[in-house]
C-alpha cells in the first residue's frame, strides 16, 4: 500500500486547508484511514481516522473544527481543516490501517508529511 498526501501550505489563523491522501497499491488491506501530525519536539498525535464504513474520530483538540471524509470509490481520505490556529502547525501524515478497528490504533503504512503552517 503506498499513500500520497497532499494539500499542505501556508495560511493565515482562522483559515481553511483541506488535506487529501489516495492510496494505491493492495488497499483492500485497508480498514482504517486517518492522520496525525507532529510539532518539532512534540510526540505524534492522532488527528482522526474514518473507518471503510465511515465512522470517524477526532482528537479533542480538532472537534468541530476538522472534518475527516472518504472516498472509497477515488481510494481517497480528506482532511479538511476550519478555524485554523497556531497550534495548530505541525507536519500532517497520513495513515492506513487493516486491523478493523473503530479508530487508528497502529498504522500499518504512512505516507510522507505535508507541512501545515498557521500564522498568527
Amino acid at each position: 500500500v503506498q499513500l500520497q498526501a497532499s494539500g499542505g501550505g501556508l495560511v493565515q489563523a482562522g483559515g481553511s486547508l483541506r488535506l487529501s491522501c489516495t492510496a494505491s497499491g493492495s488497499i483492500r488491506r485497508i480498514n482504517v484511514l486517518g492522520w496525525y501530525r507532529q510539532a518539532p519536539g512534540k510526540e505524534r498525535e492522532l488527528v482522526a481516522s474514518i473507518t471503510k464504513f465511515g465512522s470517524t474520530n477526532y482528537a479533542d483538540s480538532v472537534k468541530g473544527r476538522f472534518t475527516i471524509s472518504r472516498d472509497n470509490a477515488k481510494n481517497t481520505v480528506y482532511l479538511q481543516m476550519n478555524s485554523l490556529r497556531p497550534e495548530d502547525t505541525c507536519v500532517y501524515y497520513c495513515a492506513a490501517q487493516g486491523v478493523i478497528s473503530s479508530s487508528l490504533s497502529g498504522a500499518d503504512y504512512w505516507g510522507q508529511g505535508t507541512l501545515v503552517t498557521v500564522s498568527s
